[in-house]
């Protein structure tokens, strides 16, 4: 059996945005290859805990291990090449560019990142879209293009956040077998997510956050048995 190699490890970490504090004392670990999600209701602070682990919060306190390396005090450019890619909710697509050129838009920071060739066979609508100006993209393909832009710059560690929201059935079925993919090729994947249905059968594991904290933690085995508590804190 191969023992897991933890990625990223989070210990009592605080954040705030001025002087709103949102998190208070996350504790939770990610291993190498595995995918997690973060479930919680809107305002519960799942978004800023993938904020805080890139330092994209006004201040934050606490301990953040990316592959043994503490990144609390780095700025965002260097917790980005410890090897991060950030799929932000509002995607981040640039209008006035075409598909490919915000495919290339982001620095290489490891040598194994995706080539174009491999992004299109993946993603082969991209490929079909490759000179649409961003604004003409789909939500869909927008989508798409933003987790496909992540990957061609060689980070490990994919951060996700509700990747899955307002689109069509089809293509979120999409989604999910690209990360079925991805972890088969060996990604580590934290996702935020509303949509149970879509991340049940995605995850490793799942941590329940509540008022900016970890208030239960479970294996993907685990699930049927806590139910209970998943309908207590989502209303699912």
């Amino acid at each position: 059996m191969t023992t897991a190699v933890e990625f990223l490890r989070i210990t009592d970490l605080h954040a705030f945005y001025g002087e709103s504090h949102i998190l208070h004392g996350v504790d939770l670990s990610v291993n190498r290859g595995e995918v997690v999600t973060l479930l919680g209701r809107n305002g519960a602070g799942r978004t800023t805990t993938l904020k805080s682990i890139l330092g994209l919060v006004g201040h934050r306190s606490g301990s953040i291990m990316i592959n043994g390396r503490e990144a609390i005090g780095l700025p965002p450019h260097k917790i980005a090449h410890l090897g991060i890619g950030y799929c932000p909710e509002e995607r981040g697509i640039f209008s006035s560019l075409s598909c490919e050129e915000n495919l290339l838009l982001p620095p290489v920071v490891a040598s194994t990142g995706l080539s174009v060739d491999e992004i299109y066979d993946m993603f082969p609508n991209l490929k079909e879209r490759r000179m649409s100006q961003g604004t003409r993209l789909s939500g869909g393909e927008q989508q798409m293009l933003a987790v496909a832009r992540i990957l061609r710059t060689g980070a490990q560690l994919l951060l996700l956040d509700e990747i899955s929201e307002g689109l069509a059935p089809v293509i979120v079925q999409a989604l999910g077998r690209t990360i079925r993919m991805l972890r088969e090729k060996g990604y580590t994947i934290v996702m935020v997510e509303q949509n149970f249905r879509f991340a049940a059968p995605l995850a490793d594991r799942f941590y329940v956050m509540e008022h900016g904290r970890i208030v239960e933690a479970f294996s993907a085995g685990e699930m049927r048995s806590k139910m209970g508590m998943l309908h207590e804190f989502l209303g699912i």
